[in-house]
């Protein structure tokens, strides 16, 4: 199909703000919804992207820019924007579209971007009207059992399984943002994380049709952007678009009542770790690993992360491993007798997760070491917060057991502290020669001679500026704890 279709659709109501009718041809291969500022890593090569323009400000012709950028670069056939929140379509945007050659169409506010969805579904899928010996909806027998089993507190993978038992041996899945599989159907294969996020060309939730192989429907339903559902079936003719919407709409129903689930859940997490940030006695700590769902006895692990949804989602990932994950913090049950490093576990899926967030929010891990008594339990929760501050980009999960020098222990003190007492034991110094000279000194394991050739100097003003250096510090270098205070100074830095 192409934009020309919907734009011939009187139902849908919409106007061409701006478009050439060579580019009003161009083939559409699938739908995303978005309102992020940067949203081309999430797109696919002839997508219509529909944008309730949430992400604009008024007058910011370079947030309109960047954003249609990012569809041209992306290789977006039009963007079709939303009326509903600014009363009408930006004229910067219409000047953005018309720069970057992207065709601009304006959807009026009575009419639902799941109704522009359906209309290119119905194209896609040719129309249904003209191939009568098809199901085009859930059988009143189908939802009336699927209702019961929600009534019955049923999971999703006996709801995907009774959803589509009446299409034959359909392979369908659940999948999450980072790539998890909640549910299959009994005649679809396993598939790793990796794989479905490569299939879906990265970690976003992605509504309705994808370019890629199969289908990818969003489920409606308010969640974390770490793990929002899609329905996906391979093969995008196996099951017509309208079964597949009204599966989503169960699959969703079932979603808002886990939403309180994880709700309570997350309270008693929470409620665990104010026990623990405290000083219980046992009977007070084993009542609330009770309530958290936790077995009594240890050995736990207390991570601490800058998400907890993000957290959540990764531990989820690790589904043999109980947890209770709080707003920031999960303590988990080792069984011993699996011989899990989860440090480790994490790490591996800890970039599939990162993929789901913006790119500048900073999702970063640090875990405690192993606790079998409250004391060292309490002391596990410390050990992951320490850890934590010690993570960056470069490694994101950090296990306290890795701070093994100097430099890693100094990451984990908080920025403001490290700054004081750089200024405070090195501040005399300045900037100049000074400085480097003592960096070079310390480098070279106090050796004159060495330091001396490595700044191209003679010994004699070596002995000279570390006296200098000696006098406005008042440290000592022939000591091991004065040289240990400078070098940690230069350090935190």
């Amino acid at each position: 199909m192409h934009v020309l279709d919907l734009l011939q659709s009187d139902n849908l109501g919409l106007t061409l703000l701006w478009g050439e009718e060579a580019l009003l041809g161009q083939e559409v291969s699938g739908v995303t919804a978005t309102d992020l500022e940067d949203p081309g890593r999430f797109l696919g090569p002839g997508e219509l992207v529909l944008s309730g323009l949430v992400w604009w400000a008024d007058g910011d012709l370079a947030k309109a820019d960047r954003f249609v950028s990012a569809l041209a670069h992306a290789g977006a056939t039009a963007l079709l924007a939303g009326e509903e929140t600014h009363g009408k379509v930006p004229d910067e945007l219409v000047a953005a579209c018309r720069a970057h050659r992207v065709p601009l169409v304006a959807v009026p506010a009575k009419t639902s971007f799941r109704a522009v969805t359906e209309a290119v579904y119905l194209r896609q899928w040719g129309d249904l009207s003209r191939r009568p010996t098809r199901l085009f909806a859930l059988p009143e027998n189908v939802r009336s059992e699927l209702s019961h089993l929600l009534e019955g507190g049923a999971g999703p993978a006996e709801l995907l399984d009774r959803a589509c038992a009446h299409l034959g041996r359909i392979a369908c899945y659940l999948l999450t943002a980072s790539g998890r599989t909640v549910a299959r159907t009994p005649s679809a294969p396993a598939i790793p994380a990796r794989r479905t996020t490569a299939a879906r060309g990265g970690g976003s939730s992605r509504p309705g049709v994808s370019s890629r192989p199969g289908v990818f429907l969003r489920i409606e339903s308010d969640s974390s952007p770490y793990d929002a559902w899609q329905l996906h079936v391979p093969d995008a003719d196996a099951a017509p678009p309208r079964v597949l919407h009204e599966i989503a709409e169960v699959i969703a129903q079932y979603r808002d009542g886990q939403a309180r689930r994880v709700a309570a859940a997350r309270a008693t997490a929470e409620e665990l770790i104010r026990v623990l940030s405290g000083d219980p006695d046992p009977a007070t700590l084993d009542d609330a690993l009770t309530a958290a769902g936790l077995p009594l006895g240890g050995p736990y692990r207390v991570l601490t992360a800058t998400s907890g949804d993000a957290l959540a989602e990764a531990l989820r990932h690790l589904d043999t491993v109980p947890s209770a994950v709080g707003d920031h913090t999960a303590v988990l049950y080792e069984d011993p007798s699996a011989g899990l490093d989860v440090p480790d576990l994490l790490r591996s899926v800890w970039p599939l997760v990162r993929a789901c967030a913006e790119p500048d929010v900073e999702l970063r891990l640090g875990a405690g070491t192993r606790a079998s008594t409250a004391e060292a339990l309490r002391a596990s929760l410390n050990q992951s917060r320490f850890a934590l501050t010690a993570a960056d980009d470069d490694v994101p999960v950090r296990g306290v057991e890795q701070l093994d020098t100097l430099t890693e222990l100094l990451a984990g003190v908080p920025p403001e502290v490290r700054t004081v007492f750089a200024a405070r034991t090195l501040g005399a110094l300045g900037d100049g020669m000074l400085r480097e000279t003592l960096e070079v000194f310390l480098a070279n394991n106090c050796s004159w001679a060495r330091t001396a050739e490595a700044l191209h100097l003679h010994v004699n003003t070596v002995h000279y500026r570390i006296e200098r250096v000696e006098t406005l510090t008042g440290r000592d270098l022939s000591r091991l704890d004065h040289k240990l205070d400078l070098y940690a100074a230069l350090r935190c830095r």
